[in-house]
């Protein structure tokens, strides 16, 4: 493992690329007060430190109709690595996970998820995440507003940066407002299951 210093203009181009991932070359070498060819060349060796992951689009969610964003805790009933590596493969296949965090305190794992209303709300929890192997409850938050959400890391231009190269980089946490999303299960006629918005949703998946 071999330790990599960033300096000054290293950083500097990261912060640019952080703001605009779409500026040319050209365009990011006179941001930062370099020619192009050593510009470019910066950027190829942090691209293969790790440091830069890849370049991506941030859409707008509220444009496509993806409407409702819950922070969910969910607890195993064994905190043995056979169930961590199921429920993360689980997890994986999920398209409205959008973050997945391994928690200490109460709960196990802690998920952000994104979706276009209410009712996919109630679909994720109830016929896909309470049905995954060994999870032993769920809770639910539902958020109002956002009030802040960045993409852009804190990287100081006047703090010394080491890199460990080789480490993989750090893949897939807004906070929730105060108000709560809860669905405690009740069983309906049928055999399924509804789902209350006023409490917050807590339950043991026996039986789902």
């Amino acid at each position: 493992m071999t330790t990599t210093a960033l300096d000054r203009i290293d950083i500097k181009i990261l912060n640019e690329l952080q703001q605009n991932a779409n500026l040319t070359n050209v365009e990011l070498a006179s941001r930062v007060n370099l020619s192009p060819s050593p510009c470019l060349a910066r950027v190829r060796t942090l691209e293969k430190l790790g440091v830069i992951d890849r370049r991506i689009a941030v859409l707008d969610p509220a444009v496509l109709g993806i409407g409702v964003t819950a922070f969910i805790q969910i607890k195993l009933e064994k905190q043995i690595q056979l169930s961590l590596d199921s429920f993360t493969r689980s997890i994986d296949r999920l398209g409205e996970v959008m973050e997945c965090y391994l928690m200490t305190g109460d709960s196990d794992y802690l998920l952000r998820v994104m979706v276009s209303d209410i009712e996919a709300l109630e679909d994720l929890i109830v016929n896909k995440l309470s049905r995954i192997a060994g999870v032993s409850s769920i809770r639910s938050s539902l958020a109002l507003k956002r009030i802040s959400h960045k993409t852009v890391l804190p990287i100081d231009t006047n703090r010394p940066v080491q890199i460990k190269s080789g480490n993989p980089a750090s893949r897939r946490i807004e906070r929730p407002t105060k108000s709560q999303y809860d669905a405690s299960p009740q069983a309906r006629p049928d055999g399924g299951m509804n789902l209350e918005t006023s409490r917050i949703f807590d339950h043991g998946t026996a039986g789902l």
